[in-house]
C-alpha cells in the first residue's frame, strides 16, 4: 500500500538522554533501549471515519518517538497498518449504500493527506490487510497446527479461535481481571457470548465466509481474519519475533494489544512480544470521548479545509501530554495558533538569545516521556526572550528553526 510523502528532518548536533516511555504493561516510565535498529509497530486506522482528532493525536506521539530515536542515531523500522477489512467498515458501507472497497480506497487515501500535512514520517511499511491475506493465512495455519488455535463447534461457520490460555500469561498487557475483559470485549468486536468458545474472550482468527460477505480463499477454508491477528502477521513479518515498542490508543489496550501480543507470542515462543506497550489518551469534545459511535468527530481535513495551517492543529494537540484524557477546543486551538504565529516571529529574527540551551531543553522535557507541555513552554520562553529583548546570537533563530523542526515536527 502506497505511503505518504518522506518529510525532510533536519539533523541536529549532539544528542540527548535516552528516550523513557510509560510501559502499560508493566505501569512504568522506563528508558527505552533499542539497538542500532529501532522498531515500532502502531496500529493504523479502519478507514472509514478518517482523520479525526483522536486519530491525528495518538500518530503524533509516535511520530515524536520516531523523531527521538532518529535524534539519538537509531535507524527507525516503523510499520503500520490498515484494516481494510473488518465488519465497522463493511457496517459503514451498507449504511451509506457505498462499496466497501471505495470507501476504504477513499479515507486511506485521505488519511494520507492528513498525515503529510501534519508532517508525519510515514512508515517504512505501510500495508493493508486485505494485501496480508496471505500471510495472515499462513498464521492462522500455523497457530491452528500447533494446538494454539481451535475450531469451533459450528457445523455451518466452523470459524477459528485463539485459545487464551496456550502462551501461560495472558493479561499481563492490560492486567485485567476477567470479567472486564469479557466486558471489554463485547464492546470491542468481541464475541464473548457465542456457544461453543473455550473461553469468552477467547479472540476470533479466521472467520468462515459468510453470504454477501467479501472472504478469500486460503487452506483454512475461504474467509477473511480476525481484527488482532492481522496485526500479529504484519509485524512478526517485517519487524521480527520481538519489537521495541507497540503502541496505538489506550482504546487498543484490550482486547486488540493484548491478543496481538499473544497470536505472537504463542507462534514464536518469545515474550514478551514488545519490549514497550506505549498507549495515547483519548481525545473530547463537548464533556465526552471523541468516537465514531457518538459522531462527536472533529477531523483535520475538515480543519484545513476552513484555512487552519496543519502545524497550529499539531501544536494544539501537543500542548496536552499525550498520555492524558484530553478535550479540544476552540479556544485551545485559537492558543495554538497565537503560539505558532509567535513562534515564527521570533524565529525569523536576524538574531536571538543563545538556541543551546533550548535544544538541550528540548531533547530532554522528550526523553521524559514526551513531556511537550515543558518542551513547549521552552519554545515559549526562548520566543518571549527573542521578541523582548532583539539582537544576540546571529545562528540562533536557524538552530531554533531546526530543533523545533527536528524534534516537535512544527515548520517554522
Amino acid at each position: 500500500m502506497q505511503t505518504w510523502a518522506t518529510v525532510d528532518v533536519p539533523r541536529l548536533a549532539g544528542g540527548g538522554p535516552p528516550l523513557r516511555l510509560h510501559d502499560t504493561a508493566t505501569g512504568r516510565t522506563r528508558p527505552t533501549a533499542p539497538g542500532p535498529t529501532a522498531t515500532m509497530y502502531v496500529c493504523g486506522i479502519t478507514p472509514y471515519d478518517a482523520t479525526h482528532l483522536g486519530h491525528a493525536a495518538t500518530y503524533l506521539a509516535f511520530d515524536l518517538v520516531n523523531r527521538l530515536w532518529r535524534d539519538l542515531g537509531h535507524d527507525v523500522h516503523y510499520v503500520q497498518n490498515v484494516t481494510d477489512i473488518d465488519d465497522p467498515l463493511l457496517e459503514r458501507a451498507a449504511r451509506d449504500h457505498d462499496d466497501w472497497v471505495v470507501l476504504g480506497m477513499r479515507e486511506t487515501a485521505l488519511f494520507r493527506e492528513d498525515m503529510e500535512a501534519l508532517r508525519v514520517i510515514p512508515p517504512r511499511h505501510y500495508i493493508g490487510a486485505v494485501e496480508a491475506m496471505g500471510e495472515i493465512a499462513e498464521l492462522v495455519g500455523k497457530l491452528l497446527a500447533s494446538g494454539a488455535a481451535y475450531r469451533i463447534d459450528d457445523p455451518e461457520y466452523p470459524d477459528v479461535y485463539f485459545d487464551s490460555s496456550v502462551t501461560g500469561h495472558f493479561g499481563y498487557e492490560s492486567n485485567l481481571d476477567e470479567a472486564t475483559m469479557i466486558e471489554l470485549s463485547r464492546e470491542r468486536g468481541g464475541d464473548p457470548d457465542r456457544p461453543g468458545k473455550r473461553h469468552p474472550a477467547d479472540a476470533l482468527l479466521w472467520r468462515m465466509a459468510r453470504p454477501d460477505e467479501p472472504s478469500w480463499p486460503s487452506d483454512l477454508g475461504p474467509g477473511r481474519p480476525g481484527w488482532h491477528v492481522e496485526c500479529a502477521a504484519i509485524a512478526l513479518n517485517r519487524l521480527g519475533t520481538q519489537i521495541d515498542l507497540n503502541g496505538g490508543g489506550s482504546d487498543l489496550i484490550f482486547p486488540h494489544h493484548e491478543f496481538g501480543a499473544a497470536h505472537a507470542e504463542a507462534f514464536t515462543g518469545e515474550h514478551p512480544f514488545a519490549r514497550h506497550y506505549t498507549h495515547s489518551g483519548m481525545i473530547g469534545l463537548d464533556g465526552e470521548k471523541m468516537s465514531k459511535s457518538r459522531g462527536n468527530l472533529v477531523f483535520v481535513s475538515k480543519l484545513r479545509a476552513e484555512g487552519v495551517d496543519p502545524a497550529a492543529i499539531r501544536l494544539a494537540l501537543l500542548s496536552g501530554h499525550y498520555r492524558e484524557d484530553r478535550p479540544w477546543t476552540a479556544d485551545l486551538l485559537a492558543q495554538a495558533e497565537a503560539r505558532l504565529a509567535r513562534w515564527r516571529q521570533a524565529a525569523a529574527l536576524d538574531a536571538g538569545p543563545s538556541a543551546e540551551d533550548l535544544v538541550l531543553r528540548l531533547r530532554t522535557h522528550l526523553a521524559d516521556d514526551l513531556d511537550t507541555p515543558a518542551a513547549l513552554a521552552a519554545v515559549d520562553a526562548w520566543a518571549s526572550e527573542a521578541l523582548e529583548r532583539r539582537g544576540g546570537d546571529a545562528n540562533a533563530p536557524a538552530l531554533v528553526r531546526d530543533a523545533v523542526d527536528a524534534l516537535l515536527g512544527v515548520a517554522l
